[in-house]
């Protein structure tokens, strides 16, 4: 049998800091998370993000060829359902809150466009899981993919607008082309709106189920039926912060009042509404990215 050679420390040496570093750790000694120099810290650059987006456009472009395809290929109406959804809405306006024609048409235009791609927008990530774990893209080209079937739908219903024009006997006026400061708005609040809701409902799945009743509920606090005025009041103040808060409503009201009345749009009120769906889209992209890299976990 071997022998053990225990050393005893004499009376009174102390324990030096090299003894004590020196010593085995012990179960409660050992770390239980990484140090913080070492943490994995994602810093996004926003010129590099656009540039792979870009060079990832036609897969974005099959993606909306694909969702047009595969949403009318088996109806009996095609591509005739895009422009009934707005026509049917117009109409129960026309009746339901005593508003002419043009009048609704010209809100639901925008709306339109809003809802349907919040709706497929939101659910894009999920739907799209097969391909995203497959194929490596930038995630974000999935809503983006969404929000161009949308495009595609609006542009078929401004057709129906010329129709309804003609109908009327009567003419845009020259000031709709202020239409081309108010698209870019509407554009960049239904981006923020997306992105957002398509990376929370990854994680939230009951969002699905929510999201079309907040949409219905958007849709009464927006000036779809009837005029801005009807919620502000007249009153400057209460229409900035309804401007901040919801940029759909100077945005709607900008295309009433460019196309049917001739006038320029709420400058002041459109102005408060560019400058808060841009902050909600760098937080929806930043949240977006912060969330993208659990996509796949979860799913």
């Amino acid at each position: 049998m071997g022998s053990e050679l225990i050393t005893e420390r004499p009376p009174g040496d102390r324990v030096t800091a090299a003894d004590a570093t020196s010593a085995p750790a012990t179960a409660s000694d050992a770390p239980t998370e990484p140090r913080p120099e070492i943490w994995f810290r994602r810093r996004l650059d926003l010129r590099t993000q656009l540039r792979e987006v870009w060079q990832f456009r036609e897969l974005a472009l099959t993606l909306a060829e694909r969702d047009l395809r595969a949403r009318y290929k088996q109806a009996l109406l095609g591509f005739a359902w895009a422009i009934l959804t707005p026509l049917m809405l117009m109409v129960a306006f026309t009746f339901v809150f005593m508003s002419y024609a043009l009048f609704a048409y010209v809100g639901l235009l925008p709306w339109t466009f809003f809802n349907s791609a919040v709706s497929s927008g939101g659910s894009s990530i999920v739907n799209n899981m097969p391909v995203l774990n497959k194929v490596y893209s930038p995630r974000e080209l999935f809503p983006l993919a969404a929000i161009a079937v949308a495009a595609v739908d609006a542009l078929l219903s401004v057709l129906v607008l010329g129709v309804i024009f003609l109908l009327t006997h009567t003419a845009p006026q020259v000031e709709g082309l202020y239409v081309v400061v108010l698209v870019p708005v509407l554009l960049i609040f239904t981006l923020a709106i997306t992105l957002a809701t398509s990376a929370v409902l990854v994680f939230l799945r009951d969002l699905r189920h929510a999201l079309p009743l907040l949409l219905q509920f958007a849709l009464f606090a927006t000036p779809v039926a009837y005029g801005l005025d009807a919620i502000t009041h007249n009153s400057r103040a209460f229409l900035l912060v309804y401007s901040a808060l919801n940029p759909l409503g100077p945005v709607i009201d900008g295309f009433r009042r460019t196309l049917l009345f001739g006038r320029p749009p709420d400058w002041p009120a459109l102005g408060i509404g560019a400058a808060s769906s841009l902050v909600l889209l760098a937080a929806s992209y930043k949240l977006f990215k912060r969330l993208e890299t659990g996509f796949a976990d979860i799913a």
